[in-house]
């Protein structure tokens, strides 16, 4: 069965709450309209930059749940083909 990439925007979504912050937290410290957070919470990609910046804000490392996504990958693919 092949695992799909992780929905970033759902992701980012689950951390504010489990953190206890609201979309209007995040929208002030990024700078934005809470509009554009809810616009990231329906994204299934990000800009790199923009996933940092939330990292940095959120204090929690995004580019790790990639991470464990390729090291859980890497291995089922066939590179010999």
């Amino acid at each position: 069965m092949k695992e799909h990439t992780p929905i970033i925007g759902k992701l980012i979504c689950n951390k504010l709450k489990e953190q206890g912050r609201t979309t209007a937290w995040l929208a002030k410290k990024m700078c934005c309209d809470q509009s554009n957070i809810y616009k990231i919470y329906k994204k299934t990609n990000i800009d790199l930059i923009q996933l940092i910046q939330i990292s940095i804000i959120m204090e929690f490392n995004f580019l790790d749940c990639y991470s464990q996504f390729i090291r859980k990958n890497i291995t089922k693919m066939d590179i010999s083909a």
